[in-house]
């Protein structure tokens, strides 16, 4: 048995799966403290289902809180940059078009030292141990909590980051570490920028992975925990307290592979809609595609895996103005719904409201909205339809007809026909397909490298690629058997000398359970 979590802005969804079989699902209002609308939805799919504590073999959870820090500019420590570069590098340095008050939120402690290495692991210059030691005095001077430390092509060769890394604990033996070929990809600044971001949010994702911990504690469930990250695959709770920004946009994940799943589609456009927003995005071969440029991220330019998501300001909570039904957010009254919506006796009018008016919708009073011209709500009606049938058009690649599924709570907002779609699909239990998405979700591995051809073969390049990357599925807790591979891009590289080929190869696979321990020796282990 396992469950899914999906912590949203307005509602947290919570599903339990018994195999492959769906037997409970319920849908509440996101709790301030987050974790407290956890425990909420873990005691009730329990109570639904009938079933124990003691049943359930691990929980998934996809969370909003570690992109919400960055974005809110809030729980961020002070955070030392170290780029190793010199002599060359030097003409773009760390944070130079980063938001001034989120530069302000880490501190400014960025500093460029000797080291990296060319496009095929040549080293541009040699790790200076002196000149990092005064740049670890300096940063423990500072006060920093958190270190990022890049070198130029470290996907290619990453010896350099581990050598600073040593140096640098001898005079920051508290601070958490982030290296960048860890992160990102190729990019210099992209991937740099990644790195920061990831380490400013090390001492917040410990507290918040303590937090998931201690809510499945309080429930009486001592399974494993896994986190959702943004390519659709699961992370443990150690790898998710080094790599937080793997979480990021892992709610749109999850939401389009529950469609997948709930819809038996593998191609297509998928349109969650939320209490907050519309997520778009494309399905291929039933992973969501993956932005091909960078992604930005509270304001930063950042390369690491993301999937290909538009977010459009129409949501069930969405505010619309009651002189104009084209006014339709992108404000929205959040998790506060069930109290400010009208239907259910509040003063602020939501597109749920009028759905209601339009007998989209069966929920909360209709009789509050019966004021509601019909002309009104026809237009904001369609006006909705429209917007997100626009958005959805610019996701498709082929002139090819692509099915669109409808999921998330808010698919009320949109009726039996979305503009430029022939084929619109509304599967069951389309409200939690994001905590679907979560409870399905696999182990994941991928690669991102440079390869130098030279005397080999095209095909012993990829099927280099290929074998890593099943390798690393595995190693992250993926079932021998069931692993395969999902994506491989080959990008020849004009500009470099002699034969260079970038390949990026992901492969997934079931999450190992005959690895997991029993829930007795947990406990032992928990009391160790």
């Amino acid at each position: 048995m396992r469950i899914g979590i999906d912590v949203g802005g307005t509602n947290t969804d919570a599903v339990l799966l018994d195999g492959d079989r769906l037997v409970g699902s319920v849908k509440q209002p996101t709790s301030k403290d987050v974790t407290g609308g956890v425990v909420s939805a873990l005691r009730s799919i329990l109570a639904q289902a009938g079933a124990g504590p003691g049943l359930v073999d691990a929980v998934m959870i996809g969370t909003t809180q570690f992109t919400n820090a960055v974005v809110s500019r809030r729980q961020l420590v002070p955070t030392g940059i170290v780029r190793l570069c010199l002599p060359s590098s030097t003409g773009v340095p760390p944070m130079v078009d980063w938001p001034e008050d989120l530069s302000r939120a880490l501190g400014n402690h960025a500093y460029m030292a000797h080291g990296g290495t060319e496009y095929d692991g040549r080293p541009i210059s040699r790790v200076r141990p002196d000149e990092l030691r005064a740049i670890g005095e300096r940063l423990a001077a500072d006060g920093v909590e958190a270190v990022a430390i890049s070198s130029v092509f470290s996907p290619v060769s990453h010896e350099m980051e581990l050598q600073a890394e040593e140096i640098l604990r001898e005079q920051l033996p508290g601070a958490r570490f982030s290296l960048s070929h860890r992160i990102g990809r190729i990019g210099l600044i992209e991937r740099e920028n990644a790195t920061i971001v990831n380490a400013s949010l090390l001492a917040v994702a410990e507290q918040v992975t303590a937090a998931l911990t201690d809510a499945l504690a309080v429930t009486g469930i001592t399974a494993p925990v896994y986190l959702s990250q943004n390519d659709g695959t699961l992370m443990d709770v150690m790898y998710a307290r080094n790599y937080p920004v793997a979480t990021f946009a892992s709610g749109p994940t999850n939401s389009m592979r529950g469609a997948a799943v709930l819809s038996g589609l593998r191609d297509c456009v998928v349109v969650d809609i939320g209490g907050t927003t519309s997520d778009i995005g494309m399905l291929i071969n039933s992973f969501p595609r993956q932005a091909g440029s960078e992604v930005d991220i509270g304001g930063v330019r950042t390369n690491f895996r993301m999937p290909d998501v538009i977010a459009l300001g129409i949501g069930g909570g969405s505010v619309v103005d009651p002189d104009d039904p084209t006014a339709i957010g992108p404000a929205s009254v959040g998790f506060e719904l069930t109290s400010r919506a009208r239907v259910f006796g509040g003063g602020t009018l939501t597109a749920t409201d009028v759905a209601v008016a339009a007998r989209a919708a069966d929920v909360g009073d209709r009789s509050l909205v019966k004021d509601l011209s019909p002309a009104f709500v026809r237009a904001a009606m369609d006006h909705m339809a429209v917007r997100i049938g626009q958005v959805a058009d610019l996701m498709r690649t082929s002139p090819q007809p692509t099915p669109a599924v409808l999921v998330g709570g808010g698919a009320i907002l949109v009726g039996s026909e979305l503009p430029g779609f022939d084929t619109v699909v509304r599967p069951p239990n389309a409200g939690v397909a994001n905590a679907l998405g979560a409870a399905i979700a696999q182990i994941g591995g991928e690669v991102d490298r440079i390869y130098n051809v030279g005397g080999r073969s095209r095909e012993d390049v990829l099927e280099s690629a290929r074998n890593e990357a099943v390798e690393r599925a595995v190693a992250a807790g993926a079932r021998p058997g069931s692993v395969e591979v999902v994506m491989l891009d080959e990008i020849p590289i004009s500009y470099l000398p002699g034969d260079s080929v970038r390949v990026r190869a992901k492969a997934v696979g079931d999450l190992d359970v005959t690895g997991l321990k029993p829930a007795d020796e947990r406990r032992a282990g928990e009391k160790r």
